[in-house]
């Protein structure tokens, strides 16, 4: 379930949305976000929830760096971490650009 990995890169100006196949939510018996989908779940680590937490059609990837970087200003590089993990996703179809 993924897309070719030759896909153009994200940009800041992007605003990704939840594959509407997917529910996103917090767990608590899972003590994670999780992913939902018809054949399962995926659950998700710390870093990649905070991320599909802002997932929301309205942020841009901008909004979405800008956010994170104020919430954890001493992740230095996470603006690389944002955009590699929301390529990762949208390889996986968990968004769309």
């Amino acid at each position: 379930m993924s897309s070719p990995t030759n896909a153009p890169a994200i940009t800041p100006d992007q605003t990704p949305v939840l594959n509407r196949m997917f529910r996103f939510q917090w767990e608590k018996a899972q003590n994670s976000y999780v992913l939902l989908y018809p054949e399962g779940m995926v659950k998700l680590n710390g870093p990649a929830g905070e991320v599909l937490a802002l997932v929301d059609g309205q942020r841009t990837v901008a909004d979405i760096i800008q956010t994170l970087q104020a919430k954890f200003p001493d992740a230095e590089g996470i603006d690389r971490d944002i955009l590699d993990f929301l390529g990762d996703a949208r390889e996986q179809l968990w968004i769309t650009l």
